[in-house]
């Protein structure tokens, strides 16, 4: 079974997330601040860290330089709102992903599951010709099939070829218009809320949270874009 350390200086959360993590089956280590998180590390296998930003003696951003500069252990960073610049630095610095709290149990399993499956099925896989990734997705035009962190997505037709373009060209912003000519081939004389439609549907079937995307974003006022992760 997969090792998780919780590194977080607030007992109250950490026991939250053993019975949450306990609970899928997973093995778990603790840490009360970076440094005890390096130790873990160095005497245990771990496939993932769940790491709090703010915490005494060494922080989660320093810990997780440290820990990028040694190996490439996923790391979900555990952050409130108020710490909005602490997170970018710890994305810049070689975070994975991360979570806000207060975190629902069930956005947290599925964020942990998310990354661990990018980890040990495409950590170091080989993709095939003509297949298009971008962070966890996958796109295989010669099979004409897509996976989000190596699991199967089923889509129609038409999603298909809406997801593609979009990952042809990740971190662009089109607009309704530019979409409906490029994927349904016609001038959009009535047509672009079919664009609305079958984005919300991909955001359904990609998305943890549909209602708060992290893949398929909407610039208000310009269009529609696929998130280019940082570094990528």
């Amino acid at each position: 079974m997969q090792s998780i350390l919780i590194c977080d200086d607030n007992r109250d959360i950490v026991e939250a997330l053993k019975i949450y993590l306990g609970a899928e089956g997973y093995t778990l280590y603790t840490a009360a601040n970076g440094a005890e998180a390096l130790d873990v590390v160095q005497n245990h296998s771990i496939q993932l860290i769940l790491m709090d930003i703010m915490m005494p003696k060494m922080d989660g951003i320093t810990a997780t330089a440290k820990l990028r500069a040694q190996g490439n252990i996923p790391i979900i960073l555990l952050t409130a709102k108020s710490e909005e610049a602490d997170l970018v630095l710890g994305l810049s610095v070689g975070a994975d992903d991360y979570i806000t709290k207060p975190f629902r149990p069930v956005e947290l399993i599925a964020r942990v599951k998310s990354v661990l499956r990018r980890y040990t099925v495409l950590g170091g896989a080989a993709m095939a010709p003509g297949t298009l990734t971008v962070g966890g997705l996958a796109l295989d035009d010669d099979s004409k099939t897509v996976t989000l962190d190596g699991e199967a997505v089923d889509l129609t037709p038409l999603e298909y070829s809406l997801l593609k373009y979009l990952m042809e060209h990740p971190g662009k912003v089109y607009s309704s218009k530019e979409l409906y000519r490029a994927v349904w081939g016609a001038a959009p004389v009535s047509g672009e809320g079919a664009v609305a439609v079958h984005i919300r549907h991909l955001r359904e079937k990609l998305e943890i949270d549909p209602a708060n995307p992290r893949l398929i974003k909407v610039v208000w006022g310009q269009g529609y874009k696929l998130e280019k992760p940082k570094g990528e």
